[in-house]
């Protein structure tokens, strides 16, 4: 099925002059750490078995990075390859922001180190946190710079290395994350939409369903709360769960209807690789058909800011997406926050 049409499709940011220039996305890196870790393997773990994990949640393994390698080293891998498919050196690169919720450190910016890993020496750079749904938000922010032309190429990463605030004893969280991360150079693309719309949100009042209540300025690390686990993810499934079916509906949904577009005429849609129920429920709920969405989730887990990254990187790569197909992004994360993109590829 082709997603285009002879009916034309609405571009909300040409309709308006503020908006300015269109921003595409002209490469895409993904990387993910070598070292697999199986259901298998987590049977000697936890009280659970592949069964288990696989009926409840569609994963079958997950990415681990190795010990001396961090978020900074995984965002940089996944930079270098969407800069060498940009054809974009480092010294291009305008800005570098990195969303993330697991910093090499409280500061400086993972996206600092990031520059100086790339050697991206004129690029300003910072960090912003939105959880899963960060890379959606970081899109947004960095379109916003090239539409008004203040910068003309940005790179955002979404990288994670969720193992290390992961509970280990914790069979309902430890079998959902693993590691990893994804990238994109965005500038304006000559006669090319790129970039159609955006939407966001968040909910504050929901943010005790997905947190890690330690580390903060609320709660520094004291032994009495290591001792606590507090250090650690931790989440209510169940409401997470439907608050996540409902908010990626209602993104993607406004999403369409900004661009009135029909969703039959979507080519590719990437949900937040989170749990394959959810995955299935959004799609039932927008109208998709099975061949219109893409999953890798049996392969990496939810790694959250990377997630729809690294599933658009390998659905670009494995030719799932072809220029001018119109590809439909819908996340969710803890915040609670969520958001849907729609892009002429």
């Amino acid at each position: 099925m082709s997603s285009k049409s002879s009916k034309p499709f609405r571009n909300p940011r040409a309709e308006h002059d503020y908006r300015g220039r269109p921003c595409s996305i002209v490469g895409m890196g993904a990387y993910v750490p070598e070292r697999v870790l199986t259901n298998a393997d987590l049977e000697k773990l936890v009280d659970t078995t592949d069964e288990w994990i696989t009926t409840r949640t569609g994963i079958k393994e997950r990415r681990l990075a190795a010990a001396g390698e961090f978020t900074s080293d995984i965002a940089t891998r996944a930079a270098e390859r969407a800069l060498k498919n940009a054809n974009v050196t480092p010294d291009q690169i305008d800005m570098i922001i990195v969303a993330t919720i697991t910093p090499d450190m409280l500061f400086p910016s993972t996206a600092c180190l990031v520059q100086q890993k790339i050697g991206a020496r004129r690029a300003a750079a910072f960090d912003i946190e939105a959880a899963c749904s960060g890379f959606i938000y970081a899109l947004e922010i960095g379109q916003q710079f090239i539409a008004t032309r203040t910068y003309d190429t940005v790179l955002i990463i979404g990288a994670e290395k969720l193992s290390s605030i992961i509970d280990w004893t914790d069979r309902n969280t430890c079998v959902l994350f693993g590691d990893g991360a994804g990238a994109a150079v965005l500038q304006n693309r000559p006669n090319s939409h790129g970039l159609l719309t955006v939407c966001m949100g968040a909910d504050g009042s929901k943010a005790e369903l997905l947190s890690m209540p330690g580390g903060g300025s609320r709660c520094p690390a004291t032994p009495q709360s290591v001792d606590a686990r507090l250090h650690y993810l931790r989440m209510d499934g169940k409401e997470t769960f439907k608050s996540a079916v409902n908010a990626m509906f209602q993104a993607g949904q406004e999403a369409l209807r900004r661009c009135d577009v029909d969703i039959s005429r979507i080519k590719c849609v990437i949900p937040h690789q989170a749990n394959r129920r959810i995955i299935d429920a959004v799609g039932e709920r927008l109208g998709v058909t099975p061949e219109q969405v893409f999953v890798n989730l049996d392969k990496y887990g939810n790694t959250s800011a990377a997630s729809v990254a690294i599933a658009l990187d390998e659905a670009v790569t494995s030719g799932r997406i072809q220029r001018g197909d119109l590809v439909l992004l819908v996340v969710f994360g803890a915040g609670l926050t969520w958001g849907a993109a729609v892009i002429e590829w």
